[in-house]
């Protein structure tokens, strides 16, 4: 554990230090978003902070591949090499985005290409554990990971809208994916374990950007850096998820056996819901689905009344409600996290409307009263 922690502080501060750099040569070479309709922020600020993640990302890996517990991962398979230059290429396509506001399908079109490279490199859904192994032929492989891939880099892209939001969820999904990976990686003789080094090193490089990008930022991720979380936590998700056999797999471990399957749903869970409302929304509309609105779930929490920093705080919360309470299910019974989740998630609630309801009252309250004095006068 100690090693995957110390992966995890030098992707941290290897990004912080990185990223007042990549602000400086995004002003330079014109990476400066312009204030549009559905922006939170009120003067243009340099984008491109993708860039300072990803340069984070490549140092913690290439420390852990000279770290003993780790180095086999990096000697016996050259998944983490696809990983990374997957994650190059991911990059890159985000910068020119950040540059030159690319067309939405030629952007896709280069997401689903680089999906197909990283899964024709190796990195598969070889196999799904759905109480029975479940094998996936060559081309059925390749297709649910570029499907997968591709999915994950776009919610994550719709759900980066307000100050330090999108890579605070994918640091907090990370983090029980994390938890979830270590846990099955301690029943096989070695520790060491691809999908955990993954996950440490995302939730490093997240946690090393967030210190310049609180509100008010000072750098935006811009699709440079959205795109980048989306495809590794992914990437992660398939190196377990896509090789597990679960008679391999101690049962008091592995229950409830759909979980592989399910946890990576979770600790996406807010990115997919924005995504997918979004999709149906602008759709019956007669919109494409990538037509930009003011409708996502932050732009609502600003509307109700809260502070930006207010909005991202809640949403953090809920998306940890998600993903740690679905990961307490290996560890206490069903009911029991059941009815945990269901308490705290009417406390959230309340904070979540809050500001809503306090405006609201009064308003309902004065209506009465005016309804009351109608009647008293009739």
């Amino acid at each position: 554990m100690r090693i995957y922690l110390f992966i995890a502080a030098v992707a941290g501060g290897a990004t912080y230090l990185f990223t007042p750099i990549i602000r400086h040569i995004a002003i330079e070479i014109g990476a400066v978003g312009k204030v549009r309709a559905r922006d939170v922020h009120t003067i243009p600020t340099p984008r491109m902070g993708g860039l300072g993640m990803l340069l984070g990302f490549a140092v913690a890996m290439l420390f852990a591949s000279h770290i003993p517990f780790i180095q086999g991962l990096f000697e016996s398979t050259r998944q983490a090499w696809v990983v990374l230059i997957g994650a190059a290429l991911i990059c890159l396509l985000g910068m020119a985005d950040d540059l030159w506001d690319l067309d939405w399908m030629l952007k896709m079109a280069g997401q689903l290409l680089i999906s197909v490279f990283v899964a024709w490199g190796g990195l598969q859904i070889i196999s799904l554990p759905l109480g029975s192994l479940v094998t996936a032929s060559p081309s059925l492989s390749m297709a649910i990971t570029a499907f997968l891939i591709v999915a994950s880099i776009n919610a994550v892209n719709f759900v980066d809208g307000l100050d330090g939001l999108a890579s605070g969820i994918v640091a907090i999904g990370g983090i029980a994916f994390a938890i979830y990976s270590y846990i099955l990686a301690r029943t096989s003789p070695s520790y060491a374990s691809m999908a955990t080094l993954i996950d440490v090193a995302l939730v490093g490089i997240c946690v090393g950007f967030i210190l310049h990008n609180w509100h008010p930022a000072k750098l935006f991720m811009g699709d440079s850096g959205s795109m980048l979380l989306g495809y590794l936590i992914t990437c992660a998700s398939i190196v377990m998820t896509g090789r597990i056999d679960p008679a391999s797999v101690h049962t008091s471990i592995y229950l409830p056996v759909f979980m592989p399957i399910l946890l990576p749903i979770l600790v996406l869970f807010l990115p997919v819901l924005d995504m997918c409302l979004a999709i149906v929304r602008r759709l019956s509309k007669g919109q494409s689905p990538m037509h930009p609105d003011r409708m996502h779930l932050h732009h609502r929490m600003l509307r109700i009344g809260h502070t930006v920093q207010g909005a991202v705080t809640i949403l953090w919360a809920w998306a940890a409600l998600i993903a740690f309470g679905s990961l307490m299910i290996l560890f206490f019974k069903a009911w029991h996290v059941l009815i945990g989740m269901a308490v705290v998630g009417a406390v959230l609630a309340v904070v979540t409307m809050y500001p809503y309801l306090k405006r609201r009252i009064p308003e309902i309250r004065a209506e009465n009263e005016g309804a009351k004095h109608v009647r008293n006068g009739k």
